[in-house]
């Protein structure tokens, strides 16, 4: 029964429906009086008012103080807004009432409700929590049961001629598993395994590999709950006789807040743990094809940076790239902060691990497909991927350029990236497309 109840979707659903269609109630419950030709002028003006004061408070917050570090979305803008309008009527209506206890109440009541419909709708555009037990923070997956690794066979069959046995499973495994920093030392927390159903039967076939990273602040398991990856994967699965990559998640932070930005450095060698550490775990403990081409490297926002910086750096080791809106360059803070924070000061070693710097001095690639996706409303990162993808494309790669319609900087985006980067990536991997 708790995990029925912990699983109650947040984004879609009867819960968000009913939650609305309180507060539209509510609010036509405070314009119900019998002075009604007095009182509907004043919550007009208030409502115009707030609408004014919430748009006016997402600018300071989003664009002038940019406390997010994310522009945000209009969708979220108007939600936003129309909850502060509401409240205001609220307000409004207490006072023309004269603070009568039962209004008060009401007031009360409703100001509440006007907040967790803002709240939904909110959540609703940027798809953070799409369940209860994401909102409340409790964790999904626990430890994973790895398959054992078989020695690698003299000739690999070709993907292509895969035949599924009769007790495939339905559904890939999600879990946790633990990735020693042997080489980087970095403090890295535990990172996330998906096992498509092909890797779950005996004689399983070795399978390319996925590397992907979630954004800051954030964790592993972002991918999965508001990123919904495993969903996707499945569904991929499922329409390709249960073949789909090994995708691993790892932490790149150390922390929701920290910011290493994928260089070695006094903040930690993230670098090394993501091209060094990560790679040899997944060799020693995964069934995984061997050849760079098998290899891609993904991520979304700060993990979409590092998953270019990453590609355009170890070509030899990842054949395909994944850049869901990421920006143009590292950043932990500032220009000067990141400089100082991540490169001892030096503005030379800052340029120099640019993705276009790295682009130019490990170009050209004459066989790396790179994938970037962002959200069509994305005015602060939605520039900087263009731009990535034009350096990519001048440095000889296969580049496709996904732009999703009617998202911003959000998990809807993520979703969008994911299920059309899949079936390109199934191409090059012999999934078929």
């Amino acid at each position: 029964m708790l995990d029925v109840l912990l699983s109650l979707k947040l984004t879609y659903g009867p819960i968000p429906r009913v939650i609305e269609l309180l507060g539209i109630l509510a609010f036509l419950a405070l314009l119900v009086t019998r002075r009604w030709k007095r009182w509907l002028p004043i919550a007009a003006g208030a409502a115009g008012a707030g609408v004014l004061v919430g748009f006016l408070v997402c600018w300071l917050l989003s664009d002038v103080i940019d406390v997010f570090g994310v522009s945000l979305s209009p969708d979220s803008r108007i939600w936003f807004s129309a909850a502060v309008a509401a409240v205001a009527v609220a307000i409004a209506r207490l006072v023309w009432s004269r603070g009568r206890k039962l209004v008060a109440v009401a007031v009360v009541a409703s100001t509440v409700l006007f907040a967790l419909v803002g709240a939904i709708g909110v959540n609703a555009d940027l798809g953070e929590f799409p369940d209860l037990r994401t909102a409340l923070g409790i964790g999904s997956y626990g430890d994973i049961r790895l398959p054992t690794v078989d020695p690698a066979p003299a000739a690999i069959a070709p993907l292509s001629s895969w035949s599924p046995p009769a007790d495939l499973p339905h559904r890939g495994r999600v879990g946790l598993v633990t990735i020693p920093a042997t080489t980087s030392g970095f403090p890295a927390r535990s990172a996330l395994v998906y096992l498509p159903p092909a890797a779950l039967v005996v004689n399983a076939p070795r399978l390319p590999v996925l590397e992907m990273m979630s954004g800051q602040p954030g964790g592993p398991e972002q991918m999965f709950t508001s990123g919904s990856l495993g969903t996707s994967l499945d569904a991929y699965a499922r329409a390709h006789h249960g073949l789909a990559p090994i995708v691993v998640v790892p932490d790149q932070l150390g922390a929701p807040n920290r910011n290493p930005m994928c260089v070695d450095s006094a903040l930690g060698k993230s670098a090394s743990y993501l091209t060094v550490d990560v790679p040899a775990w997944i060799r020693s403990h995964l069934n995984v094809l061997a050849n760079r081409t098998d290899w891609a490297v993904g991520g979304f926002s700060q993990g979409g940076t590092c998953a270019i910086q990453l590609g355009a750096a170890t070509p030899s080791l990842f054949g395909s790239i994944l850049d869901i809106a990421g920006e143009i360059a590292p950043k932990n803070g500032d220009l000067q902060q990141t400089i100082d924070s991540g490169f001892g000061g030096s503005k030379a070693e800052y340029l120099a691990a640019t993705p276009r710097q790295l682009m130019r001095r490990n170009g050209p690639y004459a066989d790396t497909l790179g994938i970037f996706a962002v959200g069509a409303l994305d005015s602060r990162f939605g520039p900087g991927t263009r731009t990535i993808a034009g350096y990519a494309t001048a440095a000889g790669m296969e580049v496709h350029l996904l732009i999703s319609r009617g998202t911003a900087h959000d998990w809807r985006t993520v979703h969008f990236a994911v299920d059309r980067s899949l079936p390109l990536l199934g191409a090059r991997w012999g999934f078929g497309g």
